[in-house]
């Protein structure tokens, strides 16, 4: 079996000749509702097919296109990886953090973190965006079980203290004031979650409720990468209202805040 740090060096190299890019600053991952956004970054350099990669599996959700733009922006060379994969689509947690890995490989230091989270505040309507300042991983895994990491990198035994880097964070803030901060409690779905679950997260301190991100911040983490995470609150989680759930609202409500999206995203990182 091939070892996943060792994979992700390779298709690091795999992506610099596909793309034309030497290194890369800063990497984007898309999450559900954020891809429409994303073209306020400007027009792409290059796409490269994800699933062409070393090690990549093609995504299976809709919304998710299984593509790695490059784009330019603000003097920066980002990679916006559209085309994130689960848990429950049947992927070990290696291969949900295997394209991070992989655009940190390839020189990303930054890496910003998007997804679609169900809120639990009442008071935060749906299209509003939160920066995550810690989480629950409650995927009963990690993506640093296995086999140890080789040499240059870190230990599996990272500190997770600062993982959703306070700086990152601050500067979100002095772009928008408007935008909150909140704890991200990760499951491995695909089901939505029952609202005694939902209860209890909340009573542990969450306040937004998903089935990604939390692997891969672990991941961009325990190899120096510094982490920026933000959720588009499209619906309200279980419990909460009495509305049912369903994934359609969650792209209905990426595709209301594209522009604000962009706009976002864009400032972020010329502000790096």
């Amino acid at each position: 079996m091939t070892n996943p740090y060792e994979l992700a060096v390779q298709a690091a190299d795999e992506l610099r000749v596909r793309s034309g890019v030497d290194s890369y600053d800063v990497a984007v991952v898309l999450g559900s509702g954020w891809r429409e956004g994303s073209s306020a970054l400007g027009e792409p350099i290059s796409e490269v097919p994800s699933a062409s990669l070393r090690g990549f599996v093609a995504p299976t959700v809709e919304g998710h296109s299984g593509t790695i733009y490059t784009v330019r922006v603000g003097g920066r060379v980002v990679a916006l990886v559209s085309g994130r994969v689960h848990l429950y689509e049947g992927n070990t947690a290696a291969q949900v953090a295997h394209p991070v890995r992989t655009v940190i490989a390839a020189g990303a230091r930054t890496v910003i973190l998007t997804n679609a989270a169900g809120g639990l505040n009442p008071d935060l309507a749906p299209g509003s965006v939160v920066a995550i300042s810690d989480h629950l991983n409650l995927t009963a895994t990690s993506p640093l079980e296995g086999v140890a990491p080789p040499a240059p990198f870190n230990s599996r035994f990272v500190d997770l203290s600062n993982l959703y880097s306070t700086r990152l964070r601050s500067l979100v803030r002095g772009i928008d004031p408007a935008i909150t901060e909140g704890i991200y409690a990760g499951f491995r779905g695909p089901h939505y979650e029952t609202p005694a679950e939902i209860a209890m997260v909340g009573r542990l301190g969450a306040t937004l409720v998903g089935m990604s991100t939390v692997l891969e911040a672990i991941a961009a983490r325990h190899m120096d990468a510094e982490v920026l995470a933000l959720s588009l609150v499209t619906n309200f989680a279980a419990g909460v209202t009495e509305t049912p759930l369903n994934h359609l609202e969650v792209l209905e409500a990426g595709q209301a805040a594209a522009n604000s999206l962009g706009d976002l995203l864009s400032r972020v990182v010329r502000a790096l």
